[in-house]
């Protein structure tokens, strides 16, 4: 009995020891499997952030736009393919399919949406009220309800305002100083939009106290854009102001064609209208404003709360002016008012 138990007593002595050393050896290859695996494989899931970015316009129109986003975003540290994956929609100004792309995104479950528009905005809000979502251009958003105010926006909704109500008075006197003789101003703008209707308000309190003529033309889709220009035929305005929009937007080389047409010197929100040959634009330049908005989403994968992030609103305009169309409409430019261009096109 006695040398049982002393062969037993060996053995869980054996056992033991195997144990120990098997538990030792099995931690050590898992560290080695550790050591060999990518850097990528090796952290959490979760460190890899997911941003999703709802166009108003097309790819193709906003590819600089993007670059100009990702850009700004690697120089922060957050390389894609790395640590950050983009998820991209653009409805190609069809507005009325913004609600499903942004419903999509939410599905993804994105850490935070990026969004072209105020239209994009509202649709991305009207999605969801937890995700974070960064406007890059978003004219009036107190006025159209997407922030409560500038400097608190409240709620999940923050980020960039390409507008304030001195740049529309602005357009129309600088229109006016181009061709200070013109007494009927056409304005083409889209009333799905919610941000137009209120500068087509504001472009009519800038024409009272010019005490001059305004025409309102609206166009909703592609296909109103040619209307609306027949329609100002037989009002016969002597100039145009087209009001910032995606639609109308994606649709520029349709409305530049149609300007020089009807022979109208037409002034535009944004630069792309001048390089496909329209006469001139006053306002921001979207570049800088798509890399603050990565600005913002540098902050809130940080843990910032996007209600207590200020609305920002661009601190300086550009003015371009193309010469050539000056030239085709025959027109005669002030030199005080090339002198005073960012950029003017031969």
């Amino acid at each position: 009995m006695r040398t049982e138990r002393v062969l037993i007593g060996c053995r869980g002595r054996f056992a033991e020891r195997l144990v120990g050393r098997f538990t030792i050896l099995a931690s050590a290859l898992a560290l080695l499997l550790l050591a060999t695996l990518p850097a990528s494989e090796a952290q959490e899931r979760k460190t890899v952030a997911r941003v999703g970015f709802l166009g108003s316009s097309t790819f193709e129109r906003q590819r600089h736009l993007i670059a100009a986003l990702q850009q700004a975003l690697r120089e922060m540290g957050h390389v894609e393919g790395q640590n950050i994956v983009l998820e991209q929609r653009y409805a190609d100004g069809q507005l009325q399919k913004l609600p499903e792309l942004a419903a999509e995104l939410v599905r993804l479950q994105v850490d935070v949406l990026v969004v072209e528009s105020a239209p994009a905005a509202h649709a991305a809000r009207n999605a969801t009220r937890a995700i974070p979502i960064v406007f890059t251009n978003a004219s009036d958003p107190v006025g159209t309800g997407l922030v409560a105010n500038l400097a608190r926006p409240g709620g999940n909704v923050t980020g960039l305002s390409d507008f304030n109500a001195d740049v529309v008075a602005k357009r129309m006197e600088l229109l006016r100083e181009a061709v200070p003789w013109a007494s009927r101003i056409a304005v083409l703008l889209n009333p799905a939009n919610p941000t137009n209707p209120l500068q087509l308000e504001l472009i009519r309190s800038a024409a009272l106290a010019r005490v001059v003529t305004l025409l309102p033309f609206e166009a909703r889709i592609p296909e109103d854009i040619e209307r609306a220009f027949v329609a100002m035929r037989k009002e016969r305005p002597d100039t145009l102001i087209v009001v910032g929009d995606p639609m109308l937007g994606s649709h520029r080389r349709t409305i530049v064609d149609l300007s020089a047409q009807e022979r109208l010197p037409a002034i535009y929100a944004t630069r792309p209208f001048v390089d496909e040959g329209g006469l001139m634009s006053y306002g921001a330049k979207f570049e800088d404003l798509y890399r603050r908005a990565a600005i913002y989403v540098d902050k809130i994968l940080k843990g910032a709360n996007p209600g207590d992030l200020p609305v920002e609103q661009p601190a300086r305009f550009e003015l371009v002016i193309n010469l050539k169309t000056v030239k085709t409409l025959g027109l005669t430019i002030p030199q005080s008012l090339l002198l005073r261009a960012d950029d003017v096109l031969q």
